[in-house]
């Protein structure tokens, strides 16, 4: 009955989402574009922490270096061929997560997080202070890339209902590709590891070779994020690779609920619309200059009011009724 009613609701989203550049304006549609896309990226870093307990710092690396990849070598004159941008982006990230990964997941705990960290901002200096990708200044992305064979254009995404779309399309089949993968004897793995790595090296498994591929796969993922973000606005710099980038992320899979993969995506939704309302003049004035310390607050409440994360809040709802419940039948 459960399965019913969350595939019927669901679909009911889906439709909802589908509908939506029949009636919202071109600002609102741009938003939950971004948010599509944030919600992607949170998938990404959900597999590492949520699913192996691999909490990361640096995971903004992956993201700005697909979204430099295809600013760079997409070219000046005309669109660039999807075909091969959109696999270059994500082999990109996952070449730099190869080489990070085989380091970093040789540390634990607090160890871990400073060396991804670190890999993150050496990274961020290599464009920030060179004119490999334009310095402070960034580049621009002229022409959103198409997929093309030969002569023929077989999608154009620069019309924004049919950009909105393909995004929609990529986070829909992410979320589908985890939710396989985590239900696979790997995603058994995974959760083994997060739960008692010791006991699962002691029943033969090698933890580090499956931490290093889940590694790779989520890096993978926020280069394709990083692509749909830099193809979006047109636009990079390296403020996508700062820790503050990562932090954001991180903060999206806390305040959605670790360990459920559709909490990542209700936490992208709820971060990105507080930043939105706090950041309104319309709402707060002149407060909204500084709406950095309303947002914190606000995070630092919902945090302490739902240690589960937003996903957690039927289940925490239902253990406060269930006392009363079973006061009520004791007293009969």
């Amino acid at each position: 009955m459960r399965f019913i009613l969350r595939a019927i609701l669901l679909l009911v989203l889906l439709a909802l989402v589908l509908s939506l550049p029949s009636f919202a304006t071109s600002y609102y549609l741009g938003l939950v574009v971004k948010i599509m896309i944030y919600a992607l990226f949170a998938l990404s870093l959900q597999l590492l922490v949520g699913c192996t307990g691999l909490v990361s710092l640096g995971h903004s690396a992956f993201f700005g270096i697909a979204a430099y990849f295809v600013t760079l070598l997409s070219p000046e004159s005309g669109a660039g061929n999807m075909l091969w941008l959109l696999p270059g982006a994500i082999l990109a990230a996952m070449a730099y997560a190869v080489v990070t990964g085989a380091l970093a997941l040789r540390t634990k705990g607090i160890y871990f997080i400073m060396v991804t960290l670190a890999f993150a901002q050496m990274a961020y200096y290599v464009f920030h202070d060179t004119a490999l990708g334009g310095g402070t200044d960034g580049i621009y992305l002229y022409f959103r890339p198409e997929i093309r064979l030969g002569d023929w254009v077989v999608l154009n995404i620069d019309d924004q209902f049919v950009f909105y779309v393909f995004t929609l399309v990529c986070l829909l089949l992410t979320w589908l590709f985890l939710a396989l993968l985590m239900r696979s004897r790997f995603g058994a793995a995974l959760t083994g590891i997060r739960v008692n790595e010791q006991r699962m090296r002691a029943a033969g498994f090698s933890t580090f070779k499956y931490k290093l591929i889940a590694y790779i796969i989520g890096c993978g993922l926020a280069g394709v994020a990083g692509f749909l973000y830099a193809v979006k606005d047109g636009y990079v710099n390296p403020e996508l690779l700062a820790w503050e980038q990562s932090g954001l992320v991180l903060l999206m899979v806390i305040l959605g609920g670790m360990g459920r993969l559709w909490g990542a995506i209700v936490g992208a939704v709820a971060l990105t619309l507080l930043q939105e309302v706090f950041q309104s003049h319309a709402l707060f004035g002149e407060f909204a200059s500084r709406w950095h310390l309303t947002f914190g607050l606000a995070i630092i409440a919902l945090v302490a009011a739902l240690p589960q994360g937003l996903a957690g809040l039927p289940d925490q709802w239902r253990n406060r009724r269930r006392p009363k419940s079973i006061s009520s039948a004791s007293a009969q």
